[in-house]
């Protein structure tokens, strides 16, 4: 079994207002000026500074067990609360912050570098994700994976979709997030690459171009890691609950799995050109799981429920007999009775007509206080 592990974003904000709180820089500084580490014995991988200072990242350690992996994220949401307690703030995983915010770029000079570049794009990116490492055997079987599995991503952010609102107001999309991500010049879906050398000589060429400053500027869909035997997924929002953190996990290794299978026996990768899949992103953020996908091989608009049951079939040969089958099932089976982490946002508005109540039940979901 495929080891999976995943980063976490989370928005840092104060428990009476439910405003953004500059606190990354406090915090990090009361752990000595380091990341965070987890306690002797413990899972979980460290809690560290993001572009913003009002944003923490944590890191599980790569994991067989789902299980594991879950204590493990709910572990490092647990540390990262008790180190906002200690200045007085909390965590949220939310895509955006529901509530108007001024972003505070850490000091950090390739931050600034970024900020001096790429201005207006940097300073405002306060959005929060999910990135999902899952193993490979090599960079030949990556590129493979990473060639089989684009087509299926929009399907990861409809399901994950968290950030309904920017800048305290109804953005009408389900992941704003997954839109202002497109800002960035690197950022989208990719064409097949075919071969490792092909993959590698896109990147040699975006850095030759001056305009990417560095291989960590490689934001696409979907990469390989520059620093781990992995592949990472980075299409989804930061969900909510851990339960559904871990059910996106769990897809993405099932799509790993899936594709890295079908390269070994010589099947030919989907070939939907990356403009189409810009296509399928963008109504995948723009109306969630309330609308119409765009199928992945046809690319044609089916009712979301149906693209959602296809990508269950999709993967289910390779969870057949295995703990994540029933984990999946039943997991979609809830985010399609009760909605996304959007779905949930826009309820507790419409109930209490406050971003601020919008806050605390993130604050108390993204805690285990309570769940979707």
């Amino acid at each position: 079994m495929r080891t999976v592990g995943v980063e976490e974003e989370l928005l840092l904000v104060d428990p009476a207002t439910g405003r953004a709180r500059s606190a990354a820089p406090r915090i990090l500084k009361m752990a000595g000026g380091v990341a965070v580490k987890p306690p002797p014995g413990h899972l979980g991988g460290s809690i560290e500074h993001e572009v913003q200072q009002q944003m923490l990242e944590t890191n599980t350690a790569p994991h067989a067990d789902l299980n594991d992996l879950a204590d493990d994220i709910r572990q490092c949401r647990n540390r990262a609360n008790i180190a906002a307690h200690g200045v007085g703030a909390r965590v949220i995983a939310s895509g955006s912050s529901p509530i108007r915010v001024e972003p505070r770029l850490f000091r950090d000079p390739r931050y600034e570098r970024l900020a001096e570049v790429y201005g207006i794009t940097a300073s405002e990116q306060l959005t929060c994700a999910c990135h999902v490492h899952v193993e490979v055997e090599s960079a030949e079987e990556g590129v493979a994976v990473l060639d089989r599995i684009r087509c299926w991503l929009p399907v990861l952010i409809a399901l994950s979709a968290n950030s309904p609102f920017w800048h305290g107001r109804d953005s009408r999309y389900a992941s704003y997030r997954s839109q202002a991500m497109l800002r960035w010049p690197t950022a989208g879906p990719t064409e097949v690459f075919g071969s490792v050398d092909r993959y590698r000589a896109t990147l040699a060429a975006m850095l030759d171009s001056g305009v990417m400053l560095d291989e960590g500027m490689v934001y696409f869909d979907a990469r390989l890691s520059h620093h781990l035997p992995t592949v990472e997924i980075r299409v989804s929002d930061v969900c909510a609950d851990v339960t559904d953190a871990v059910l996106i996990a769990s897809l993405v290794r099932g799509l790993v799995e899936t594709a890295a299978r079908s390269w070994s026996m010589g099947d030919t990768a989907p070939s939907a050109p990356a403009s189409m899949l810009r296509l399928a992103s963008w109504q995948a953020g723009r109306y969630g799981l309330s609308g119409d996908l765009l199928d992945p091989l046809t690319l044609r608009p089916r009712p979301a429920r149906e693209v959602v049951a296809d990508l269950l079939r999709h993967v289910s040969p390779v969870l057949a007999g295995t703990d994540d089958e029933e984990r999946v099932q039943c997991g979609i089976a809830a985010v399609l009775r009760r909605g996304n982490g959007a779905i949930r946002q826009r309820a507790v508005l419409a109930r209490t007509g406050s971003l601020t109540d919008v806050v605390g039940d993130l604050v108390r979901v993204t805690s285990g206080q309570d769940t979707l």
